[in-house]
């Protein structure tokens, strides 16, 4: 019980700092770069922030992987994905995964150049897109983390 507790505690301190950074991303530094005057200034304070931001997301993301997926070993877990009273285990491994897919693998393979190509040439409309698309993120993963927090409590809603 006690390598549960631990994975439990990693889990729980990596989505907070995950899902947190994406909070602060998308309530505090996509706002305030968008009212730059400069958009030299908006894709080069962007990218310095995001970039920082980055290695901590993929760090944060790896361990709730991992950590999740010990849990999920641990108690033998796997037919809860076959019960719709466990939709929060759905929420939380869809929103990993998308979030995994954009850090491992779009963004080295082609958003980032994309953002490049887009930022310099239309800063508005691409900031407006990337604040909208963080947006749901940050939305999707709070239903998630609200619904694990009751889920894993008892509160199963069906």
């Amino acid at each position: 019980m006690e390598k549960f507790a631990l994975a439990r505690v990693i889990h729980v301190l990596a989505v907070v700092l995950w899902i947190g950074g994406v909070a602060m991303v998308t309530s505090v530094v996509l706002p305030t770069i968008r009212k730059m005057a400069s958009k030299d200034e908006q894709v080069a304070t962007f990218e310095r922030i995001e970039s920082r931001f980055a290695l901590q997301a993929k760090i944060t993301t790896a361990l709730t992987g991992l950590s999740g997926l010990y849990m999920l070993y641990y108690i033998d877990g796997w037919s809860r994905y076959t019960e719709l009273r466990y939709w929060w285990m759905h929420a939380m491994t869809i929103v990993w995964a998308v979030f995994t897919l954009v850090l491992f693998v779009f963004e080295p393979l082609f958003l980032h150049r994309l953002f490049d190509k887009h930022a310099h040439s239309n800063p508005a409309k691409t900031f407006a897109i990337v604040f909208r698309l963080h947006l749901f993120l940050l939305a999707l993963s709070l239903v998630a983390v609200a619904g694990a927090v009751a889920g894993s409590h008892g509160w199963l809603l069906f």
